[in-house]
Parts: structure tokens; sequence; C-alpha cells
């Protein structure tokens, strides 16, 4: 406890003096990131809903602190007070009682506040997002993780700047001392036992609530299991693409592309690529009606002759991708070669694996030719 204060003393005078609000704000921005980027943690549940009261509610609220750092009541005095329409009553010698060049502090009450910060949120994060687009750094997770911090980070600046300009009567507080000693005399100092018995079943209820919207939220159903291989290649912006590929090869010689692979089997999976070279001849055969007339051409894909060129491995996480720059160099000649790639979850591989073995497999066509 002694070196907890010993740390708190440490800290600015301005930090230390932060709103309550404002200090809740900060460290939701810092939970955050920290759920979002730190290795271990990004991979629990934790970060569902901590992101979406950092993008659904947060940005909007400290914004709306910043445009209005008052409380939402002018305080009465002895000598003044503020009727409906805005205006001050000073003193008896005005002829209708009301002074109309004081006009009442521009507050929001509690209700306002939030339902503003919910909407402001939906609002910014949007252009924030929009104005990444057109930056280097694109949409992706980092950037706008770190860009919405940002804004709310500044936002929570001038907000605690604002209020501190203000006279500690006018600022905005949120009442949570009140707020803990009203529900303290509600929950252990009932009026009778029926007020006693609904206060139980109420704490009963909202617990249930919670807990089953947590559940839906951090546990929510695997649904379908799958996984993907695919081909890229890198474009002259060294972006990745899946086109322009290698398909003209001289004996001998080797090109370069991308091998993809993703992770949606609800589990860290080891895969196992065989890269196998095929001499494919395509037949064309004919099929024909119950009447006699011939009207479709099926074409048969032939191997006549397959190589296993390469073979490797890799475990992938949940959820997540992976990339191989693959040396493509075929050994057979022809202008009918297929390169194919299978993929085998779980490190699953025949004696002689083929196509058939399994579900997850991309091929290229490829012409091979002596010099």
């Amino acid at each position: 406890m002694v070196a907890f204060r010993s740390l708190w003393l440490l800290l600015p005078r301005r930090v230390r003096q932060l709103p309550a609000d404002l200090a809740a704000v900060v460290s939701l921005v810092i939970a955050t990131n920290i759920a979002v980027l730190v290795p271990v943690i990004r991979e629990t549940p934790l970060r569902v809903p901590i992101g979406l009261a950092f993008v659904l509610f947060v940005p909007g609220y400290a914004f709306i602190a910043a445009l209005f750092p008052e409380a939402d009541e002018t305080p009465a005095s002895a000598t003044e007070s503020t009727p409906p329409d805005g205006r001050t009553i000073v003193d008896d010698s005005d002829p209708d009682g009301w002074d109309d060049s004081i006009p009442s502090r521009p507050g929001i009450d509690g209700i306002e506040r939030v339902a503003l910060s919910f909407g402001l949120s939906i609002a910014i994060v949007p252009l924030i997002g929009l104005v990444l687009n057109f930056t280097p750094w694109g949409i992706r997770l980092v950037p706008i993780v770190v860009s919405v911090s940002v804004f709310t980070l500044g936002s929570t600046v001038v907000a605690a700047e604002r209020r501190r300009e203000l006279p500690v009567d006018e600022r905005f507080q949120v009442p949570y001392r009140e707020w803990y000693i009203a529900g303290r005399t509600e929950l252990l100092e009932p009026d009778t036992r029926a007020d006693a018995a609904l206060n139980v079943l109420l704490a009963i209820s909202v617990v249930l609530a919670v807990g089953s919207v947590g559940y839906a939220v951090m546990g929510p159903a695997d649904g379908e299991q799958f996984s993907a291989i695919y081909l890229l290649t890198e474009d002259d912006d060294g972006e990745l693409v899946a086109d322009d590929y290698p398909t003209e090869f001289i004996q001998g010689e080797s090109q370069e592309l991308i091998v993809g692979i993703d992770n949606h089997e609800h589990k860290t999976t080891e895969y196992t690529v065989v890269v196998l070279e095929q001499d494919v001849e395509v037949v064309e055969n004919e099929t024909a009606t119950s009447d006699g007339d011939t009207n479709t051409t099926v074409n048969k894909t032939v191997v006549r002759d397959q190589r296993e060129l390469d073979r490797f491995s890799t475990t992938i996480a949940h959820n997540e991708s992976w990339t191989h720059e693959y040396t493509l160099e075929p050994t057979m000649t022809g202008e009918s070669q297929r390169i194919v790639w299978l993929l085998f979850p779980d490190g699953d591989v025949p004696a002689e694996p083929a196509m058939g073995d399994t579900e997850y497999a991309v091929h290229l066509w490829v012409s091979v030719s002596d010099s």
C-alpha cells in the first residue's frame, strides 16, 4: 500500500487531479491497446468487451467531455435563480423580474451525455477510418487502434483543461459516490421485507443478464470449420495480389510466388503442404442425350506422370493467416504441366498423396521448355 502511494505521488499533479470519469477513459484506452497489441493477451476473449466499449462509447464520451465541461445545472445563490427560459433574476428593480443579459450555462444532463457519446463514437470511428484509407497505413487493426487512441486522449486532455478553468461548483462530475451510497442503502437497508426480496431478485437478474451477455460475446459458437490454401504474387508496389502468376518456364530455371494458408479450424493446427508436378493430358468426351443427339462435350483430365517436387510444414493459430515465399522450379517439360499444392491439416499425409486425398488444394498450369 505504501509502495503504491509512493508511485502515485510520482505522477504529475495534473494527472493525479484528473476527474474520475476522464481517468476511466484513459484507463480503458490503455487496457484496449494492451488487449489488442500484446501478443499473449490478444489471443484471449478479453479484447472483445474492451474493444466494443472502446469503439462504441469512449471516443464520443471524450469528445462530449471536451465540448461540454459544465455540469447540467447552474447552482442557485441567495440573490439569483434561473427561470425556465434561461434568464436570471437579480433584484426587484427589474420591471419583469428577469435579467435578459445573463444566459444560463449550456450544460447537458447525464442521459444526453451518454446518448451523444454513443452517437458520436459511431460517427467518429468511421471518419478516422476514412482518413486512414488515404494514408500509407491503410485501414488495418493497429493504425485504427492507435488513431482512435490518439483522438480519445487528445479530447481527454482538452476536456480536463476546460474543466480546470471552471469554478469547482460548475464543473461536470460523475456522482459515483452518491450512486454508491444510494445503491448501498437500497440494497442493505430496505424499508420493508418486500423491498429486500425485490432487491435480491434484481441483483440475481442483473448477474444472470451480465453473465449471459458475457458468455454470448466472449464464447461464440464455433461455426463452420475449414482451411484454405491459395497462391499470390507481389506487384510493383510490394502488395500481394492474386494475379500475374508465372506460367512460362525454362527447364532448370526458377520463379518466385507466394503460398498462403488460412486457418479457421477453431484450434491451432499443424499443416503439411505437398507440392506435386503432373504431366497432364486433357481428353474431350462427348455425351449423348437419350434421343441419340450429341450436345455436350466434357473435358477429362488424365495424369500421365506425377512427381513430388517438395513438401513443407507450418503451425498456424486459429483465425490466423500464413504466407510462404516459394521458389518453383519444374522438372518436366511440355505445354500441359500442372503444379499442385495439396494442404493436409494435422499432418495427416498419405504415403503417395494425390488430389483426391484432401479437399484443400490449389494448382497452376505452366509451360516448360527445354531452352
